[in-house]
């Protein structure tokens, strides 16, 4: 890919054709390993053709969570170590077998008067934990990218990576309602096909560039971030290990700044805290161009830093995989409130509006968050963890939305905030993470932090599985006041176009309980998202 004549490298410019198509590359990576978040538009239907509750469903749906985030950390030191193409070829496997073992348990479905068998039910959560496996496949294009582009276009690189991901259920699902709408196997089988094959398409681009080399110190300037050298600069070739990560200029081929110069976020290395300090003690013999310490491992785990943004992950990202998992069952909920002349196909559209539109926005909130957060960390000199303001800010006022809407057709507020709030979430975090931890160990740091949305995504969800099994008919008592308003409202629509007896209709009322929960949760967010960018602050100015 690179150059060499007489024992040096040419190293490509920051806008040169390897660097864009890995950058593009990853992004086709991310679309095709965020299916996950398609699964609401099949959900309510796996469930009424399998006769499992809302509980059970939900069960299902955290299995994807499981997958990706049990495998996580030690395939992101693999990532680390390897690079990314074997997890790239594995991905790709996991969704094939996934979604075509899905398929074939939805076609073959059960009786009319059974229950699903319990190896069914248990094969139905093993397709679902590969295709959370694939998920792993996205942390390896995130981390090739961050290693391909300077830390100062970091946040806004890596959020595009990250929109893709976002992105990927708008695109599956509008294709899946152009093309066959309504069916369920149809879409199921374009998953399968339709994720796997491109993945092995970027098999042959997703590499990480060298970058060119910056000659002021090993402690770059964290206000001026990246000065890239002309085209046709050289540095002497690489080998090994070291060009498998990022190329590096030999420390004597650099002008050290005075020590009062050097800076990296605002500290220069006499004075960091005492881990950074640490960190950068033990690692000062491996400069790097980004300049980030290297905390990773039991050191990241005890780190007051990486507890607190935990804490705000689990909370936050509880509350959006919550609702995403479950949109569908309450554009359901809200639909049947309001339609006597219940239609399963129309029903079916506003499904796959939901989960478009959540997908929509999504794709922008990584986007917006990423420019946001490079600004305001090199042209404002704010630290970048003020961002995790924002996005708690964002987060509750979806949910304030949630609470009020009442109409399927208003539906789509409540839903493209949430997208937008979750996709700013994950979008602001790999830049955090490679500040304040090092981006030497960035795919297995990210790894540990997936367990933030698995502990947040399992307590939201089946929370809110119980509230809407709690206000189905067959959990509600005859002499309930709440048995008599479903009742009036089943005896309005058609039995022919009746969903799953599984399947809450009372609108606001299936899950009204769970969302004051999440509200207060996402609250909790903000007070320690605030406390976050008062430690970074610090750490700044110290």
């Amino acid at each position: 890919m690179f150059s060499a004549t007489n024992g040096e490298q040419k190293i490509p410019s920051l806008l040169s054709v390897p660097r864009i198509a890995t950058l593009l590359g990853s992004v086709l990576v991310a679309l095709c390993t965020g299916t996950n978040y398609i699964y609401s538009a099949y959900a309510p239907q796996l469930a009424a053709r399998l006769h499992i509750s809302h509980t059970q469903i939900n069960v299902v749906g955290l299995a994807a969570n499981v997958g990706g985030t049990v495998s996580a950390p030690l395939l992101g030191r693999f990532v680390d170590a390897k690079g990314a193409s074997i997890p790239l070829i594995g991905a790709s496997l996991c969704l094939l077998g996934g979604y075509s073992g899905i398929q074939r348990i939805y076609d073959n479905g059960i009786g009319a008067d059974t229950s699903i068998s319990q190896a069914s039910f248990v094969m139905l959560i093993m397709c679902l934990l590969l295709t959370g496996l694939a998920t792993g496949a996205c942390s390896a294009a995130i981390n090739t990218t961050a290693k391909s582009f300077p830390k100062s276009a970091h946040a806004t690189t890596t959020g595009l990576v990250l929109s893709g991901y976002g992105l990927s259920a708008f695109l599956f699902s509008a294709i899946a309602h152009t093309f066959f709408p309504g069916d369920t196997s149809a879409l199921l089988h374009l998953l399968a096909l339709g994720t796997s094959i491109p993945i092995l398409v970027a098999l042959f681009v997703v590499r990480p560039i060298p970058l060119p080399p910056t000659c002021t110190s090993p402690m770059m300037n964290g206000n001026e971030g990246y000065e890239p050298l002309p085209t046709g600069d050289i540095i002497p070739l690489t080998t090994g290990a070291e060009f498998n990560m990022v190329s590096i200029p030999s420390r004597e081929s650099c002008t050290h700044l005075p020590e009062d110069q050097l800076e990296d976020a605002g500290h220069r290395p006499s004075e960091l805290s005492p881990t950074l300090e640490t960190s950068w003690v033990t690692n000062r013999n491996h400069a790097r161009t980004d300049g980030t310490p290297d905390i990773h491992g039991i050191q990241l785990l005890m780190s007051p830093d990486f507890q607190l943004i935990g804490v705000i992950a689990l909370l936050l990202s509880g509350t959006g995989i919550m609702y995403i998992n479950n949109v569908g069952s309450i554009a359901l909920a809200l639909y049947a409130q309001s339609n006597p002349e219940y239609d399963h196909v129309e029903a079916s559209k506003w499904q796959v509006a939901q989960v478009s539109t959540l997908s929509l926005g999504n794709f922008a909130g990584r986007i917006v968050i990423g420019l946001i957060s490079d600004f305001m960390r090199y042209h404002l000199h704010i630290p970048r963890a003020y961002c995790l303001c924002i996005v708690s800010s964002s987060f509750i006022i979806s949910q304030v939305f949630t609470l009020s809407i009442s109409n399927v057709n208003t539906l789509w507020i409540a839903t493209v905030l949430l997208g937008f709030s979750y996709g700013s979430l994950w979008g602001s975090m790999p830049a955090i993470m490679i500040e304040w931890f090092g981006l030497a160990h960035l795919a297995e740091n990210s790894g540990w932090s997936a367990f933030a949305p698995l502990v947040g995504g399992n307590l939201f969800s089946i929370m809110l599985g119980r509230d809407l099994d709690a206000h189905t008919p067959i959990q509600v008592s005859s002499s309930s006041e709440l048995r008599r308003t479903w009742t009036a409202l089943y005896d309005r629509i058609p039995r022919a176009g009746m969903p799953s007896e599984h399947q809450c209709i009372l609108g606001r009322q299936c899950y009204v309980s769970t969302i004051r929960v999440t509200l207060v949760a996402c609250v909790v967010a903000l007070v320690l998202s605030t406390w976050a960018g008062i430690r970074d602050g610090r750490r700044h100015k110290s």
